[in-house]
């Protein structure tokens, strides 16, 4: 992890989802990281099952190796409980059903949406941006909406002498 405090806030969140009665299917707590600098802070892959949306760790946006698995009766119950959600940086389905991938891309409120791939991790040329509270700024920063961020545009406008016979509409 980048420091102590981010190393701290999320095994805060993996501990208390354990408290809470999700149970820990991979626990990255506490990994052998051969060659790793020994005051460093280390977190593996962690999944965490039956995770309620309730759940601080469900409603709050946690960027690390951790992904909670949280459990509905149906599409319409998942894409409720993800709309619910304040963020938006991306949604997955994993399905053989055309019509319900259909459903997941129409319906989640998210910014970027995988079908049979976990999360879409964005390339150059695809725009990166989430929505809702996990979107930042105005645009993203990659894609094609990344022109308009590095581009800085000018508008020149001008009036010229009637004796020119030409206009600022010429």
């Amino acid at each position: 992890m980048i420091s102590k405090a981010a190393y701290e806030r999320i095994i805060g969140y993996i501990e208390e989802a354990e408290k809470a009665g999700a149970k820990i299917l991979l626990d990255g707590r506490n990994p052998k990281v051969e060659g790793g600098a020994k005051d460093g802070y280390y977190l593996g892959p962690t999944i965490i099952d039956h995770v309620t949306p309730d759940m601080r760790i469900a409603k709050e946006e946690v960027f690390g190796p951790v992904i909670s698995i949280i459990r509905a009766k149906d599409l319409d119950a998942a894409l409720e409980i993800e709309n619910a959600n304040p963020y938006g940086n991306a949604a997955a389905v994993f399905t053989q059903s055309g019509g319900q991938a259909r459903q997941v891309m129409e319906r989640a409120s998210a910014g970027m949406i995988g079908v049979n791939i976990g999360v879409p991790v964005p390339r150059e040329p695809f725009s990166f941006g989430g929505w809702n509270d996990s979107k930042f700024g105005t645009c993203d920063i990659t894609g094609k909406s990344s022109i308009e961020f590095w581009t800085q545009l000018k508008k020149t406008t001008t009036k010229w002498n009637p004796e020119g016979k030409v206009n600022w509409m010429s």
